[in-house]
């Protein structure tokens, strides 16, 4: 398949710049948000203690006292976009933790609140699969009425045993069940997986993208798996237990997944961030702007592009 026109930017995938700049014809970034929620599987209603790899501090700004509310997260992130990098639009992102692990009236006077600030044009909300019961998608298929809708779903994997082994608290079912019941609702899916989980070999990581890429889902963020200080799974690391992917691999893998990726899929991340105090390992993810760079040569040097082999159907 040749690199399609409709991107209208000069890389290899059709990054979110690019798809905002084509949607609403302006400069659009998403404000993070921490609305003070937790997650089923840390708080004992499915599990405890988390996905292993995750330190359960949450956002920067949480570890700093009591939170600002919804409003004044919103207008200081506001005011440092416009300042630093033009923004005109934004989204508002509700990023911290599982964003729909409240009842719906909860839900709704926080997303309510994001959306009557100025300037906000639509909302992107972060969660688990198992934490979106059909009231709640219901008031998203509202919201599409005047907003640009997004829901993020993380999956990490398609393969249960490794869903088990970093206590997702989910199966990958529950991921495919919640992607249907979202589709066809006007509301844009992106599916959050990660690259060099233990245990997991190449063909595992394609197979979770082969699966993404068969779906009803508009976006997608691929994400380094970080081993940080104080966290089951940088224990593991620190004993030996486990060794992280290197860059050559993940760069290698990331450009397998694009290729597979449909064209007008989002690529919303090729990457993570790791606090810098409690980071281990790889040592190369701490530089961002270099993996972004090698996985750009590696594509320029494949002569390919996302979308380059075709969608490939899940069977």
């Amino acid at each position: 398949m040749p690199k399609p026109d409709f991107w209208n930017n000069s890389k290899r995938y059709y990054d979110l710049k690019s798809f905002f700049i084509n949607t609403f014809g302006c400069k659009v970034y998403k404000l993070q948000i921490d609305a003070g929620f937790t997650c089923p599987n840390r708080d004992g209603k499915v599990a405890k203690g988390g996905c292993i790899y995750c330190d359960g501090r949450f956002s920067k700004l949480r570890q700093m006292g009591p939170l600002p509310s919804v409003t004044e997260q919103i207008e200081r992130g506001r005011e440092f976009y416009r300042e630093k990098r033009g923004a005109q639009k934004f989204i508002a992102y509700f990023q911290t933790a599982t964003n729909t692990y409240a009842p719906r009236d909860r839900l709704k006077a926080l997303y309510d609140e994001a959306l009557s600030q100025d300037d906000i044009v639509g909302i992107s909300v972060g969660t688990r699969p198992d934490c979106v019961p059909d009231d709640v998608i219901r008031l998203f298929e509202e919201y599409t009425k005047d907003y640009h809708v997004w829901l993020e779903y993380g999956l990490q994997s398609i393969h249960d045993r490794t869903l088990k082994f970093i206590n997702r608290g989910h199966n990958s079912k529950t991921f495919l069940d919640a992607v249907a019941r979202a589709a066809n609702r006007n509301i844009n899916i992106c599916v959050h997986v990660i690259v060099g989980l233990p245990g997991e070999t190449r063909e595992d990581i394609i197979q979770t993208a082969r699966t993404v890429a068969s779906l009803p889902v508009q976006g997608i963020k691929i994400h380094l798996l970080l081993a940080l200080s104080g966290t089951p799974l940088g224990t593991l690391y620190e004993k030996g237990a486990i060794s992280m992917i290197t860059k050559k691999e993940y760069v290698s893998t990331v450009c397998d997944i694009l290729e597979i990726l449909p064209p007008e899929m989002v690529i919303q991340r090729l990457t993570a961030d790791g606090y810098r105090d409690i980071y281990l390992a790889p040592d190369w993810g701490r530089n961002k702007m270099s993996v972004l760079n090698s996985i750009d040569r590696e594509l320029e040097q494949r002569n390919s592009w996302q979308g380059k082999l075709g969608t490939i159907t899940h069977s």
